[in-house]
């Protein structure tokens, strides 16, 4: 192989590699973020089932707090794109809560 192909094909991921060893604490918390949000949805649709509604209004509140939270995060370790995705979570979440006449 030509070694400028070779050269061309190895510096984008040694920047990829760059840019993503800066940005990953904050990504890791987002991503953690997320995994509470699920984890609290499941939580919530389990009182839901045993017919505790309060407990499951307060619940989605904490979901959205934990969605908020990964979207800053996403946005400061430069995955907007992911931000955006949360959107659709978020709203979502504004139909759970409208169901469960939590607003």
């Amino acid at each position: 192989m030509n070694p400028l192909i070779r050269a061309v094909l190895i510096i984008p991921g040694l920047v990829l590699t760059a840019q993503t060893a800066f940005a990953a604490p904050a990504c890791i918390e987002a991503r953690r973020k997320v995994d509470e949000a699920v984890a609290l949805r499941y939580q919530a649709r389990q009182e839901a089932r045993l017919g505790n509604h309060d407990r499951v209004c307060d619940t989605l509140d904490e979901v959205g707090d934990r969605y908020n939270d990964a979207r800053d995060a996403f946005d400061d370790c430069g995955a907007g794109v992911i931000a955006i995705d949360l959107r659709s979570e978020l709203r979502n979440l504004r139909i759970a809560k409208r169901i469960n006449r939590c607003d």
